[in-house]
């Protein structure tokens, strides 16, 4: 069974001051999306699912759907504020999208196979994708099996600022036991860099 890639693309982009996802920079226009989409076909997957918003929803099929709907099986889904399970209601008060979590949780009825998840603003590079379809396929039908794929964390920053990032943890047998998400990284005098919550 070929794994389905799920791509995060419902984000407002407010920092930057627009839809980043849809934003051409390749030599004839491509997306960042496109290089992640032509990589994990490449490297086995065989869905793309991607979350949107209804506001953006024609944009981003003319722009993106388009172009892949006759090369892979395509799925949208869309992440509202008010999509919400039953017995929550929404703070009237909140602008922004809820997080992954609840994203992941707009692809349930469409996502019945091994799955990997991006962001459509993201660069992962075509190793990752072949790592991570390798695995996902190893699991097949397992229930409760899990993975991700772990950057060096100065491979990741960013000459125009500071980022944020999910910096993992690990025992002594090299076993995930947490992931803290860090503001403000930046790498000083030479070394990534961030304040942890303590201040310090």
């Amino acid at each position: 069974m070929k794994p389905t890639l799920f791509i995060l693309a419902a984000g407002m982009g407010s920092r930057y001051g627009g839809l980043k996802q849809l934003d051409g920079l390749g030599p004839s226009g491509e997306t960042i999306m496109d290089y992640s989409v032509y990589d994990a076909i490449k490297a086995g997957f065989g869905k793309i699912v991607f979350v949107i918003r209804h506001s953006f929803e024609k944009d981003f099929r003319e722009k993106v759907i388009a172009k892949y709907e006759k090369t892979i099986p395509v799925e949208v889904v869309f992440q509202e504020l008010d999509y919400l399970p039953e017995g929550f209601t929404l703070n009237p008060e909140r602008e922004k999208p809820w997080g992954t979590n609840h994203a992941l949780l707009m692809g349930k009825d469409v996502i019945n196979e091994p799955f990997g998840i991006i962001n459509a603003d993201d660069f992962y590079g075509r190793e990752s994708f072949q790592i991570l379809a390798g695995q996902l396929k190893n699991m097949g039908e397992k229930k409760r099996e899990y993975c991700m794929i772990g950057y060096l964390l100065g491979n990741t920053l960013s000459e125009s600022g500071t980022v944020a990032r999910g910096v993992c943890e690990l025992d002594d047998d090299c076993c995930l036991t947490q992931v803290v998400e860090r503001t403000k990284i930046q790498r000083i005098d030479g070394v990534p860099s961030y304040e942890h919550e303590d201040g310090k």
